[in-house]
């Protein structure tokens, strides 16, 4: 059995998480929990309690030696790598939730822990979900060459649709070269409508848009040189494909769990977008355009996240 260190549970996917493990027997499961949240400490109880965790820690290191795995799912983006480190300095694996960074600065932290030797892994489900495999799985001559994706989620601009863009990165098997803010819409109910159009290096181009302040489910629409293929994703499973990612990864080191450069090239391009609308008036930015002050203010959101967040932890 897998045993995971959690920390934080400032939003549901640890609940949803531990629902699914204990759902599907799997080999993982939540061992102890460091708090490290904005909830109190009455839902952290709720937490330890229903899903019979071993205990609930003050500090991360106080409960490294006893897991196999760090599960950092902090809503603060910013906090994420200063969490991981307990765990890497014990040698042990990490897997860090969506967003697994925000910020150029935060990349590059990242990208020199990798080479150091630290396992880490994310980042969003929507990559892995049966939806986008079944897709990929189809035979090139039957399905032609990806042309262009469409995609559409809600609530927020990176928090939330970052998990398009990981969708986009999976389907169309190519890096992210640039990016730019389309414009914006005001439709019924005043609810404003936010545009995006994303390269690839293989000529590939996806256009999302993003209504925030609601939540909308994702969806995809992808043109082919052959056929147009449309689909919602299934919310029931969309977990499960990544949680059997971590744990093969975690048993023979190999899965399809994407590659840092892959998770970091996802982060690069919600920035770009950032600029575009920010300092460039709908402008193309690429990739190599972004400083070392470019970045999504993890504490704010952490602030307007836990201002407006109900009591989720409970029975």
């Amino acid at each position: 059995m897998i045993k995971i260190g959690g920390v934080s549970i400032d939003v549901s996917h640890p609940k949803t998480f531990a629902t699914y493990l204990e759902n599907n027997r799997m080999d993982m499961r939540y061992e102890y929990l460091a708090k490290e949240s904005f909830r109190d400490d009455a839902q952290a109880d709720w937490f330890v309690n229903r899903f019979g965790i071993k205990g609930k820690v003050d500090n991360i290191e106080d409960m490294v030696d006893e897991v196999d795995v760090g599960f950092i799912q902090s809503c603060n983006w910013e906090k994420h790598l200063d969490q991981a480190i307990p765990f890497i300095k014990k040698g042990k694996p990490v897997f860090i939730d969506k967003p697994i960074v925000g910020s150029v600065k935060d990349i590059e932290r990242l990208r020199t822990l990798v080479d150091e030797g630290a396992k880490i892994y994310g980042s969003s489900s929507v990559r892995y979900c049966n939806e986008i495999r079944d897709f990929l799985s189809k035979d090139i001559e039957e399905r032609g060459e990806v042309v262009s994706i469409y995609g559409s989620c809600g609530v927020d601009e990176f928090n939330y649709a970052i998990h398009v863009i990981e969708g986009f990165s999976a389907i169309a098997e190519s890096k992210i070269t640039s990016c730019k803010f389309v414009g914006e819409s005001v439709g019924r109910g005043e609810r404003k409508a936010e545009t995006y159009c994303v390269n690839f290096e293989n000529g590939v181009v996806g256009v999302y848009q993003n209504i925030k302040g609601s939540w909308y489910p994702f969806t995809f629409t992808i043109m082919t040189t052959k056929s147009t293929y449309t689909f919602g994703l299934n919310t029931t499973e969309l977990y499960g494909t990544l949680l059997k990612e971590i744990s093969k990864q975690l048993h023979t080191g190999k899965s399809r769990l994407a590659d840092l450069e892959t998770l970091i090239n996802c982060t690069q391009a919600m920035l770009c977008c950032k600029k575009s609308k920010e300092a460039y008036n709908g402008g193309e930015v690429t990739i190599d355009m972004l400083g070392a002050d470019d970045k999504f203010d993890g504490y704010a959101f952490e602030e307007e996240y836990g201002k407006n967040a109900g009591v989720l932890y409970k029975d």
